[in-house]
């Protein structure tokens, strides 16, 4: 596939070289500008592209930046794109978020909500980066790591379901977009490496 990854810090770095090395066609951007990216594009074979280069040529885009930095990305840019949302809402990264300090939105349906004509799927939030680049496994090995994934488009959460696999991880489906506070920090499966029982497990126990 031809993926777009915006943010090349340890989740977008890694899944940079992860997708790379697996001979998917990555275009990496992050705020600093291509000409920052030079080493990370010469070490994976990844392009590094603007902002409008990595999501325009794009089937499939990863957005792992601060949460805060999600207003200043022009929606009209992702209007019918799949969307990857690997973020997560630290208030102490990301400031005082009204809908997301009280919990009225799930952090992938407010990003949803500012993307509006993208569909939005949720994953990659729960894992800790040095477990993305290293401890995936084939399918059907014993303590294979799994991956909620939440979204409201059934085609586009089982591309990323299918994604995840191949990255090695067990893929589950953790319901809708509002559903998705079930996988974010401060829940059972947040950073837990729970194979695929263990966060069908947390995913039910998680609570508001």
């Amino acid at each position: 596939m031809k993926i777009g990854i915006i943010g090349s810090g340890h989740v977008g770095g890694t899944l940079t070289r992860r997708l790379s090395a697996l001979g998917h066609d990555v275009t990496v951007t992050n705020s600093r500008g291509p000409q920052s990216l030079g080493d990370l594009a010469a070490e994976t074979g990844a392009t590094a592209g603007t902002l409008e280069d990595t999501v325009q040529a794009a089937e499939l885009v990863v957005v792992a930046v601060p949460v805060k930095a999600v207003p200043d990305l022009p929606a009209a840019l992702f209007d019918g794109k799949l969307v990857i949302d690997a973020d997560n809402y630290y208030p102490q990264r990301d400031g005082d978020i009204p809908d997301l300090v009280d919990r009225s939105l799930s952090s992938s349906r407010w990003t949803a909500d500012h993307l509006k004509g993208a569909r939005v799927v949720k994953v990659f939030n729960t894992i800790q980066a040095a477990h993305l680049m290293d401890e995936g496994k084939p399918a059907g090995a014993p303590g294979r790591i799994a991956l909620p994934v939440a979204g409201d488009d059934a085609d586009a959460k089982r591309v990323a379901m299918e994604l995840v696999d191949e990255l090695g991880f067990d893929p589950v489906d953790a319901g809708t977009l509002d559903e998705s506070w079930r996988q974010q920090p401060d829940t059972p499966v947040y950073g837990t490496d729970r194979d695929a029982d263990g966060v069908r497990q947390g995913l039910a126990e998680a609570r508001p």
